[in-house]
């Protein structure tokens, strides 16, 4: 990767138009590779309050251990899975601190890409909160939902059909908060230099399909700022029945880098 080229965040996030408040926390720390997506749990106390510790505890981890200049991937994995462990021992240490705040927590997922050659993006998450990865016009999800009703259909014990219209499908079956020891799921992908990469809460993921951010992303034409805009819109527009908050990731030549802001971190409104 050429020093003067670089990947390169942009994100949004809205309360949507059902939804009183915004649960939902995003921050894109451009200048140590870091961006990071939280969802407090609807029907939880203060799923506000988890999302904004998980941000700020695995930001300020990010910046003290994604500056190294280490890039074995099994380093750059530990580092991405501690800044989420640090996200997780935050609500706890709240929650021992404030009791009444028992049975918060929050959905998280963060990633760092190592400026290798090809870059690899590594991605550490807990929840139904997703990655995916835009290349050459498809779409892959880069997670898989941590839900009760993912588990039930990894089991065999309902289908595709039943899944889509079971009753508790949004119920977590991890997340931060959810206990002391809750390890997250972290993979990683190699990246080509015309893909995009998304973070998103489940609020784009309710209003969209697959193919709709798909045909969104292609539209974009590797604008990171478009495509984010675009598809926070276009959840909007089909009802924002939860918040939701996009981060939109591309590979960023100089010419372009004056148009995006270098760091960003938007709470819940």
């Amino acid at each position: 990767m050429k020093k003067s080229a670089r990947w390169l965040g942009v994100g949004r996030t809205e309360t949507g138009h059902v939804r009183r408040t915004n649960q939902d926390v995003f921050a894109a720390i451009n200048s140590c590779n870091f961006w990071i997506v939280a969802d407090g749990m609807g029907g939880h106390p203060a799923g506000d309050v988890a999302a904004h510790l998980a941000v700020d505890a695995a930001t300020q981890r990010a910046k003290a251990l994604l500056a190294s200049n280490d890039l074995a991937p099994e380093v750059q994995q530990q580092h991405l899975r501690e800044t989420v462990l640090a996200a997780n021992r935050a609500i706890h240490e709240r929650i021992r601190q404030e009791p009444s705040l028992k049975g918060m927590g929050t959905t998280a997922v963060a990633m760092t890409i190592a400026p290798t050659s090809p870059s690899v993006a590594y991605i550490a998450h807990l929840g139904d909160s997703r990655a995916y990865r835009f290349h050459g016009g498809t779409l892959t999800q880069l997670t898989r939902d941590h839900t009760l009703v993912a588990v039930l259909l990894e089991r065999g014990l309902i289908n595709d059909a039943t899944a889509r219209a079971y009753p508790d499908r949004h119920v977590l079956a991890k997340g931060l908060g959810m206990g002391l020891e809750m390890l997250p799921e972290v993979t990683s992908t190699p990246l080509a230099d015309d893909d995009l990469l998304v973070l998103c809460s489940d609020g784009l993921t309710k209003m969209l399909e697959d193919g709709d951010i798909a045909a969104i992303l292609a539209k974009a034409q590797q604008d990171p700022r478009r495509a984010c805009h675009d598809l926070v819109e276009e959840a909007l527009d089909r009802g924002g029945e939860d918040n939701v908050t996009v981060i939109v990731c591309a590979y960023t030549t100089p010419a372009k880098v004056g148009r995006l802001a270098i760091d960003k971190t938007l709470p819940a409104m």
